[in-house]
């Protein structure tokens, strides 16, 4: 029971990180904070990720670039090029890395306007670091596992950020329904997104990306937009109005 609660303590922090921080504010600017809030959330989402810690400057341009030239060949996470969800995911690594190590040239409509705290990076995105977390997992797990099958979990723990990453691009532009016809193949893949909180609906968000709701019918329901409003509402953001 421990571990199933550590497991889903894990996945719904780094998430969070995920999609408030890096995808809601860093890449999308869909509200404001102050500069002590920013670190806050860009140590935060470290801490959620751990080991599989994603740079806040790198996913940002990577998404900014996803919205811009969504499934055709420039986009760096569609499926729709990719034979299985592992190649796909080897390409964005390839990409993310690239931008991260600043190894190409990025468009410089992509290239603003993010968060950057290199001395955090300097601790958080390094390999001693990532191992640091890896073990820190794998000794919980010797405490409070209570059988060997949940070992099997512990990559999970791992590569947490982009599993949840490779879900949303993989089934968000394969699998489900769509409200709005865009120019590309994003799709909502559930009704109620409980599973990746709100990032499932990528139809959408395509439609509307400086939204912050992430749902747009009346039986959708995004599961971070409260939380948002909440924040919102005790002066943590600012959020930015969008016209409806």
């Amino acid at each position: 029971m421990i571990i199933l609660l550590f497991l889903i303590l894990h996945w719904y922090l780094s998430l969070f990180g995920q999609t408030f921080f890096l995808h809601r504010y860093s890449a999308h600017k869909m509200f404001t904070m102050n500069k002590f809030w920013e670190k806050f959330f860009y140590v935060f989402s470290w801490i959620a990720q751990g080991s599989s810690y994603l740079n806040a400057r790198a996913y940002a341009i990577l998404h900014r670039m996803h919205h811009a030239y969504s499934d055709t060949e420039k986009d760096p996470h569609t499926p729709h090029f990719f034979k299985d969800v592992y190649t796909m995911m080897m390409h964005t690594k390839r990409i993310y890395n690239d931008v991260l190590n600043k190894r190409v040239v990025v468009e410089e409509k992509f290239d603003r306007n993010f968060p950057e705290y290199p001395k955090v990076d300097k601790v958080a995105d390094n390999w001693f670091t990532r191992i640091a977390f890896g073990v820190g997992y794998f000794v919980f797990y010797c405490f409070f596992a209570t059988h060997w099958w949940m070992f099997l979990l512990l990559p999970i723990h791992f590569l947490i950020g982009p599993i949840q990453g490779a879900i949303v691009n993989w089934a968000g532009h394969k699998y489900g329904y769509r409200n709005f016809e865009e120019g590309d193949k994003s799709k909502n893949t559930l009704f109620w997104d409980v599973l990746l909180m709100g990032e499932l609906f990528q139809n959408n968000h395509h439609h509307a990306g400086a939204k912050p709701n992430f749902a747009a019918k009346w039986f959708e329901f995004d599961p971070t937009y409260p939380i948002i409003l909440f924040l919102d509402k005790i002066k943590v953001i600012k959020l930015v109005r969008v016209k409806k």
